[in-house]
């Protein structure tokens, strides 16, 4: 009988899908893949190391394993990812249930990994290059059959003073157009209907090929070629969003109207010092000419409260910019000086004031987006059914407006019962806890 893996996945995308790189790998190689890790042969933990915060969280899943394992439920206890790569060989000293560690860049040894822990009873310890792993190999979906993600690159250049990407990640890689064409084909082929392109930077796509020019632009028309019928964007850096991209975005009916910009701030001292190369007045031009350009726009930031140079003023200056760009969609965290940035050496405010000024500025972004959902009452819009809500007594999904995992859901009511993953329309009536409300349009 083959060994038994469960897979646990934390944190970004981009983990999901290196999680569904060594669920194909294992199979390939044999073993059985498992949903539930109680009874499994080994638990294979997929942790995000990002922040203080990802890390507890990636030691909470970590030790509850630890007890299945304690209480005979479960045999191994594998870490990978950026909690592993961040601090290597202290995740084996410091906790002696786990099995062994592969470091990000080390995915492609989880099958030798699997043996080492399972079969030959040893404790291994690799990490790899991560300027020069692998980033492409088989997959094995764990998103719903409707939707999958597309990582066009690794690693990030950018360096902003407060991120460690960069040292769990390794350098920025594009990886091969024809690579790209050539998986989006297959999930295209396979059902996916919506395509969400993802890179810890996608504008920056191809300008470390030899011609180092951006080609994001070419990747996403070669894309609208494929049977997709939702292409989605996640993370264009502002300063590097060219006309010629948003012009495709513009031209090109599958590209969805929302794009995800994480600007961090508003305040230029404030921006110079975590070392991003944009300014307000280049953020509030771009964020015009987007609108200008693309109708029906929906806008995707990320934002950080309590950063170095961050006094009343400046945190003032980023609340009243939300009130005046009315961004649809904002996540809001107070900053977290980690451990080996530039910025964990910087003056900040304290941790309790960072997480006040965060829920400030959530409640003024409330106040957007409630005044965002007034807006489309009464208008109509195609939504992706997921599924059936027994509580609410409602079918649910997602429009364009609303990425899966990130934003929240559409709630609807429909005479014919839809199918998950199939589009309908939709007309929204109402809000409920800030969600859109409506009924389908027979």
């Amino acid at each position: 009988m083959s060994k038994q893996i469960a897979f646990i996945s934390l944190g970004c995308a981009k983990n999901q899908v290196n999680c569904e790189q060594m669920m194909a790998a294992v199979q390939a190689a044999g073993f059985e893949l498992r949903a539930d890790p109680d009874g499994a042969d080994l638990a294979v933990v997929n942790t995000c190391g990002f922040l203080a915060s990802a890390c507890e969280e990636a030691i909470g899943n970590i030790l509850e394993l630890a007890a299945l394992k304690q209480a005979g439920r479960l045999k191994k206890i594998l870490v990978t990812g950026c909690m592993a790569q961040r601090y290597k060989e202290d995740v084996l000293k410091e906790m002696p249930e786990v099995d062994g560690v592969l470091g990000t860049g080390s995915y492609e040894e989880i099958v030798q990994a699997a043996r080492a822990v399972l079969e030959e009873g040893e404790r291994p310890c690799c990490f790899g290059n991560i300027h020069t792993a692998a980033q492409g190999g088989a997959r094995i979906l764990s998103t719903p059959p409707w939707y999958a993600y597309l990582r066009i690159a690794e690693g990030c250049d950018n360096h902003c003073a407060y991120c460690v990407i960069p040292s769990l990640r390794g350098k920025y890689r594009s990886r091969p157009m024809g690579e790209l064409l050539d998986e989006a084909a297959e999930l295209a082929s396979a059902g996916v209907k919506e395509l969400l392109v993802i890179a810890q930077d996608i504008t920056r796509y191809g300008t470390d090929f030899e011609e180092g020019k951006p080609l994001l632009a070419a990747l996403l028309r070669e894309l609208c070629k494929l049977d997709f019928h939702w292409i989605r964007l996640h993370y264009l850096y502002p300063d590097e969003v060219t006309e010629e991209l948003v012009d495709t975005i513009a031209q090109e009916p599958k590209i969805l109207p929302y794009l995800d910009i994480p600007i961090q701030h508003c305040n230029n001292g404030i921006l110079k010092a975590m070392n991003r190369r944009d300014t307000k007045e280049g953020i509030t031009a771009l964020f015009r000419t987007l609108r200008e350009k693309i109708p029906g726009l929906v806008l995707r930031t990320s934002l950080i409260t309590g950063l170095p140079g961050e006094g009343p003023e400046e945190f003032e200056e980023l609340c009243a910019f939300l009130r005046e760009a009315k961004i649809e969609r904002a996540g809001v965290f107070p900053f977290s000086p980690e451990e080996g940035t530039k910025a964990a050496q910087m003056e900040h405010v304290e941790t309790e004031e960072a997480q006040r000024r965060a829920e400030i500025a959530v409640d003024v972004q409330s106040d957007v987006i409630d005044e965002y959902n007034e807006s489309v009452l009464g208008t109509e819009r195609e939504v992706l059914c997921e599924g059936f809500d027994g509580q609410a007594q409602m079918y649910f999904g997602r429009s364009y407006a609303e990425s899966p995992d990130i934003d929240g859901r559409v709630y609807f009511i429909a005479e014919t019962e839809p199918e998950p993953g199939e589009f309908v329309t939709v007309r929204f009536t109402g809000v409920m806890d800030g969600e859109l409300t409506g009924g389908r349009v027979e």
